[in-house]
């Protein structure tokens, strides 16, 4: 199966090969591509499971040509996932989506991108050219098995290889993230409603729908019909029930996180804060504190950058007698290069802006006065509602 592509959980983490994900395999019309490691539990698994069913099949085959062929099948069904990610990478590339980059992995595949702008339209038409590329395979595979009728190896890879993609392309079509038919739900909700976020929500219920439905459909329609439990069976429609339950949760906080993102407020997050000059003594910050109300003091430079925070506790350790020949610079800690932010700065501009300063701490200016002090750990519960 396809875990779908990479809008469902929105951008990649990175360019490709910041991060290695598994084996690199090169690139494919200009995508990347890379096996994770999780891929050979997939194989071991197919191997295993299926290669009893090859020697039936196939009698006289012998134990090792029957894991062959299973291995065969099971390297089948990447090059099928890989054809259903190059789909999606492809359509995206087509409308200008960047940094499309490709892992083969436990679940099938997914496919990453850089940030980009979508729409309904645009978003629907990259999820659904995946499943489409696996009926197309479907479809000529079943031409080629009706014209040349082969058999032996052959004829049952073939076979095996035109129900995997009718079933990927199925089983993907399905009305609920995070498989691509979530897109459908997604898009429509998004068309009526004018938020993506809201559209996810909706697609991610419809994916927990779908995981509980798999889930009593395999497992407890036949404990009520009292037939005797296929342990194979089992266990497949509880990882795929699992698989679903949990992308679909990841789909559904991602959502409430881009909701809360553009009531992120910089006045509300901050707290009080004020400058003095950062060539001040200690004894300067003293006066300087009983002659403000309570807050954070950061030194400002003669062109009126804020350099550093005061820090209280090495304040407080200043012995008396040297508090006024001790520069403020020693108690204080430097903040990171352009960690300055507007009182009136809000929403998505905001936090993409705190993503690209190195820091966690930001001086807040009010018309180039030093107003506040935000923290990154603040917005951070902010958008995420952790306390």
């Amino acid at each position: 199966m396809s875990a779908g592509q990479g809008p469902a959980e929105g951008p990649a983490a990175g360019p490709a090969g910041e991060r290695r994900e598994g084996i690199p395999l090169g690139s494919i019309l200009g995508v990347p591509v890379s096996l994770a490691w999780s891929w050979f539990v997939v194989a071991v698994f197919i191997v295993v499971v299926f290669s009893p069913d090859v020697a039936a099949a196939l009698p006289g085959i012998g134990t090792l040509a029957a894991y062959l062929v299973a291995l065969a099948y099971a390297v089948l069904l990447a090059l099928s996932v890989l054809v259903h990610e190059l789909a999606h990478a492809v359509s995206a590339k087509a409308f200008g989506w960047p940094g499309a980059r490709i892992v083969l992995t436990l679940w099938g595949g997914h496919t990453q991108f850089g940030s980009f702008n979508a729409t309904p339209g645009r978003s629907l038409m990259v999820a659904m050219a995946g499943p489409a590329a696996n009926f197309i395979l479907a479809g000529l595979g079943y031409a080629a098995d009706r014209i040349w009728e082969p058999a032996g190896v052959t004829g049952l890879l073939l076979g095996i290889l035109v129900w995997a993609n009718f079933l990927v392309a199925l089983f993907n079509v399905l009305p609920g993230l995070p498989l691509d038919g979530g897109r459908l739900v997604e898009s429509a909700v998004w068309r009526g409603t004018g938020s993506q976020e809201r559209g996810t929500l909706a697609a991610g219920w419809t994916g927990r729908v779908i995981a509980v439905g798999i889930a009593v459909y395999f497992l407890l329609v036949p404990a009520l019909r009292g037939e005797e439990p296929n342990l194979q069976l089992i266990v497949v429609a509880v990882l795929i029930a699992g698989f679903l339950w949990s992308g679909a949760s990841a789909s559904i906080a991602n959502a409430r996180l881009r909701l809360r993102v553009p009531h992120v407020a910089v006045r509300e997050l901050m707290q009080p804060a004020s400058g003095i000059p950062t060539d001040a003594r200690v004894a300067d910050i003293d006066r300087h504190l009983m002659r403000r109300p309570p807050g954070h003091v950061l030194l400002v430079s003669a062109a009126g950058i804020p350099e550093a925070v005061v820090d209280a506790g090495s304040l407080a350790a200043v012995p008396a007698h040297l508090r006024a020949t001790t520069p403020a610079s020693t108690v204080a800690r430097a903040l990171a290069p352009d960690a300055v932010v507007s009182v009136d700065e809000v929403g998505k501009e905001l936090i993409d802006r705190l993503a690209r300063i190195a820091g966690s701490e930001y001086a807040v200016l009010d018309g180039g006065t030093v107003v506040g002090l935000l923290f990154q750990g603040t917005v951070v519960n902010a958008v995420t509602k952790r306390r």
